[in-house]
């Protein structure tokens, strides 16, 4: 018998949509009032990158769970901002390696500040108990759908 108490369609709003949608829309108010010059796609390959310094595009897209055209996109827009640089592998000259440079560095302490302020906002009335079933169970829910 199936696990499912959701309501026909209701499953898909649920999990993906609503919550996640008002989360990035919060926090990219917050990084334009700070004058942080970011989108929220941008932030997280920048996030990915201030965790491992010099990662290849391929290692990017597995971590941000988005396809090479959309990297790509993003890198490109990056280094037009002067967040990223592309080095080519000395391994395989056909894999970018990508680095931040100073100024990524730089907004990465006021950029994380504002993120963990948002999540504190989302999380604020929500029981601990409660956000670890629901961390455990979002993570169930990934490891039978990978």
């Amino acid at each position: 018998m199936p696990n499912n108490h959701f309501k026909r369609g209701e499953l898909y709003s649920f999990i993906t949509g609503k919550a996640s949608t008002a989360i990035a829309r919060r926090l990219q108010k917050k990084f334009n009032s700070a004058q942080l010059n970011l989108t929220i796609e941008q932030w997280s390959v920048l996030y990915h990158l201030w965790k491992e310094d010099g990662i290849s595009q391929q290692e990017l897209c597995n971590a941000t769970f988005r396809d090479k055209p959309s990297i790509t996109r993003l890198v490109d827009n990056l280094e037009k901002l002067k967040l990223v640089r592309r080095v080519s592998s000395k391994e395989d000259r056909r894999m970018n390696l990508i680095y931040l440079t100073a100024d990524a560095k730089k907004m990465q302490d006021a950029s994380m500040e504002l993120a963990e302020e948002t999540l504190n906002e989302a999380l604020e009335t929500v029981p601990a108990d409660q956000i670890e079933i629901c961390k455990q169970v979002l993570q169930i829910v990934y490891d039978n759908l990978r």
